[in-house]
């Protein structure tokens, strides 16, 4: 059974083994070649999630997203010219008013994904909240601060991280991580509701076929549905 978030001041010190630390390089330089490989053809690039905060386990996602717009030609491209394989391509819009992201699936638990239509500010946000970071932070051996799905707020430390629960704390948690209480508040607020009435399904969730482009998808999609359609004239 999941855990449910704490939703009562909690706060632990986490001291990780030498394995831990060797699961995270492992993870960390897995992610450093695919944002290499985006980066030969000038695409800018965050991971987000445990891979930026350090706080990995053998499940860990590498989520590397690209936070602007962008041919999907050149990022496929990309991906291949550094021989790294193309598992899956699938659509996701989790909501009417989020906007429509590209993801490309390159191996189990690791994807590229891109927006295909213009984010608002705080859906932007929403990847700092869960901490994100650069290939040059990476290289560096960087690690941020960021909230797990537990609602825990994780501090890195020289030892490993310190946690503690973000709710009731929303101000304190906007200002560490330089986001707007709207987000933070947001992402709680969808995070408990999740907790209350069991995993809620998105509003778009919809696989490629081979012959297809992302661009492609969205035209279908928004000639289809008249919500996709608002949203992608919405912030134009």
């Amino acid at each position: 059974m999941a855990k449910r978030h704490l939703r009562r001041l909690e706060y632990r010190e986490i001291t990780y083994s030498v394995r831990r630390w060797a699961l995270l390089e492992r993870f960390r330089q897995k992610t450093v070649q695919i944002m290499e490989a985006l980066e030969k053809f000038h695409l800018g690039t965050v991971v987000h999630g445990s891979i930026a905060r350090g706080d990995v386990t053998k499940k860990s996602d590498i989520d590397v997203f690209i936070p602007y717009q962008q041919s999907s030609f050149i990022v496929e491209t990309a991906l291949e010219q550094a021989c790294i394989p193309v598992n899956r391509r699938f659509v996701v819009q989790a909501t009417p008013t989020y906007a429509m992201k590209a993801y490309i699936e390159t191996s189990e638990n690791t994807s590229v994904s891109f927006p295909l239509m213009k984010m608002r500010e705080v859906e932007r946000e929403f990847y700092r909240f869960g901490g994100e970071v650069s290939l040059k932070q990476l290289r560096d051996g960087l690690r941020v601060p960021g909230v797990d799905k537990r609602l825990m707020l994780i501090e890195p430390t020289k030892g490993g991280h310190r946690e503690s629960t973000a709710v009731g704390c929303e101000e304190q948690v906007a200002k560490l991580l330089g986001i707007s209480v709207e987000a933070v508040l947001d992402r709680v607020h969808a995070l408990l509701r999740r907790d209350d009435v069991g995993r809620t399904g998105v509003f778009i969730e919809k696989e490629l076929s081979a012959d297809e482009t992302f661009e492609m998808a969205l035209k279908r999609l928004a000639d289809q549905n008249p919500a996709v359609r608002r949203r992608l004239t919405s912030l134009s």
